[in-house]
């Protein structure tokens, strides 16, 4: 993994950007000190995107679900359940 200072990473940002999307990740130094590691990020290729309701059928909601606890939480907030 190669090394740039802030000046040439300001410079080649593009270049360097595009250098890390295709897997090759690069550290930006300020006064020989590393700062940051720039890395491609992991994305799910097309059409595997994650999506709502991937769990279907996995997990089930109780029934009362929307009144569970609530004689508790009237309790809690002066009711006289």
């Amino acid at each position: 993994m190669h090394t740039v200072n802030i000046h040439e990473a300001k410079t080649h940002l593009s270049r360097l950007v595009e250098q890390a999307a295709r897997g090759e990740p690069f550290v930006i130094a300020k006064a020989g000190k590393p700062l940051v590691k720039v890395t491609a990020l992991e994305v799910p290729p097309a059409g595997q995107a994650r999506r709502l309701g991937f769990l279907a059928g996995a997990i089930s909601v109780p029934d009362d679900f929307d009144r569970m606890g609530s004689e508790e939480i009237e309790q809690l907030f002066g009711g006289d359940a």
